[in-house]
């Protein structure tokens, strides 16, 4: 009997510090350095659909600003509570204005040029004329004639970022590492 009795609580005993062994390893992980998003809606089409499977890195932009061109995930905004996804395509300082349906960019050093949408489907650009202060985005979703983003709100604040998407995992036909 007391053989058992100690089997049965040594059993339990590795239970309990295997699970305290995950504890410890998946919640930083899972918190500070990588955390999962579920994309909701059009605004991000062709690039990503409704329902797809993100990882996100949180670490990156403590070491680097974001980039344009990158995807990235954030507190939106007009509703704290809310993430959402987009493309930044102003950087701090910019100037960004519509031209004939495109997006010219006047950065703080060198030449104008205009953005290459390359990612977007749109038919035509809501006008707009922004200048970026040194702790603020522009961001656009792809699906630029269904997106809730810049245009409408006005520019993203750095401390909103939550980081980028850099893998895709669901679903599983389009498993892929996302790239500017």
């Amino acid at each position: 009997m007391r053989d058992s009795l100690k089997s049965f609580f040594s059993f339990w005993w590795e239970v309990i510090e295997v699970i305290i062994l995950a504890l410890l390893i998946v919640v930083p992980i899972r918190y500070f350095l990588f955390q999962p998003f579920v994309v909701d809606g059009s605004s991000m089409e062709p690039s990503f659909y409704d329902g797809d499977y993100l990882i996100v890195d949180q670490i990156s932009y403590r070491f680097r600003p974001p980039e344009r061109g990158e995807v990235v995930i954030f507190y939106a905004p007009t509703d704290p509570s809310r993430r959402f996804i987009k493309r930044v395509v102003g950087l701090p300082g910019e100037k960004l204005e519509t031209v004939d349906q495109q997006i010219l960019i006047t950065p703080v050093e060198g030449d104008q040029f205009f953005f290459d949408d390359h990612y977007s489907q749109a038919t035509a650009y809501r006008n707009f004329s922004v200048t970026l202060a040194e702790d603020q985005y522009f961001v656009l979703g792809d699906n630029r004639d269904r997106s809730y983003d810049s245009r409408f709100w006005g520019h993203l604040p750095a401390e909103n970022l939550i980081g980028r998407a850099v893998l895709r995992l669901w679903p599983l036909n389009r498993i892929n590492v996302i790239k500017p």
